[in-house]
């Protein structure tokens, strides 16, 4: 695996009682690499990650692990509202949704793949924890985006994807609306309470609406069809999910 040395100056100390425990992963969302790599490395523009990886598969190091990248944002995980301090941020050369996104090529994939096996080797980061940055700010972010293969990186042991084989969680019970919220119904948990168990923030936590997060989800989990609504496949993928990730956490009934 091939590493070119680009740095960027858009980092600072982590704080020092933040573990490295996550890895979110971005599109660079520009027309081309050179674009992304020149902005990554701006110290006018603010912005960086570790690593960028271009579509042949050549990695760029921006940061080194030990230091914070600023590449998140405004966003939340898992009760966690400064994703940058705890974090290492990979982008992937694409021109994303605004200039004609287009799927990631195997060579780009593998060179992931490669890039965060030697990471999760450093630092120990859960399955859950590995995110895209769509799942840390449903608001603002698509990326990177529905054609991302979760399920190949999953196969190859970075991150979760869930078997649809597995039993939910919980019985599957009737949706339900009010209160302009989406609830699973009882017995079992509400919607909300089960993508915040995975580590999506959902209100009141974070001031966007509970749709984003739905969306975020199925961009993800269920890339088919992503409208914001918890309908039954949705339900079923998130209570497989859970069921994969936590196994032996035992919900109660309300």
């Amino acid at each position: 695996m091939r590493v070119i040395e680009r740095p960027s100056p858009n980092h600072d100390a982590r704080p020092e009682s933040a573990a490295t425990d996550m890895l979110v992963l971005h599109y660079t969302g520009m027309p081309t690499a050179e674009e992304a790599l020149a902005r990554l490395c701006d110290a006018q523009a603010r912005v960086s990650a570790h690593y960028t990886i271009d579509r042949d598969g050549m990695i760029y190091r921006h940061v080194p692990e030990e230091q914070r990248a600023w590449h998140a944002g405004i966003s939340y995980w898992d009760s966690e509202r400064n994703v940058n301090a705890r974090s290492i941020g990979i982008e992937l050369v694409n021109p994303g949704h605004e200039f004609g996104y287009v799927p990631f090529p195997p060579e780009q994939i593998a060179a992931l793949i490669a890039l965060a096996q030697g990471i999760l080797a450093r630092h120990p980061i859960p399955p859950h924890r590995i995110v895209g940055h769509s799942d840390v700010a449903p608001n603002r972010k698509t990326d990177p985006g529905e054609l991302f293969p979760w399920g190949q990186l999953a196969s190859a042991g970075i991150g979760i994807f869930p078997s649809l084989g597995a039993p939910a969680p919980r019985r599957r019970a009737k949706l339900r609306h009010h209160q302009g919220r989406q609830d699973a119904g009882a017995p079992g948990e509400s919607v909300s309470q089960m993508l915040a168990r995975f580590g999506y923030g959902v209100p009141p936590d974070v001031d966007w609406p509970l749709e984003c997060v739905i969306g975020a989800f199925q961009r993800r989990f269920r890339p088919s069809k992503i409208d914001g609504i918890a309908d039954e496949e949705t339900l079923t993928r998130l209570g497989a999910l859970l069921a994969t990730a936590f196994p032996q956490t035992v919900v109660a009934r309300r």
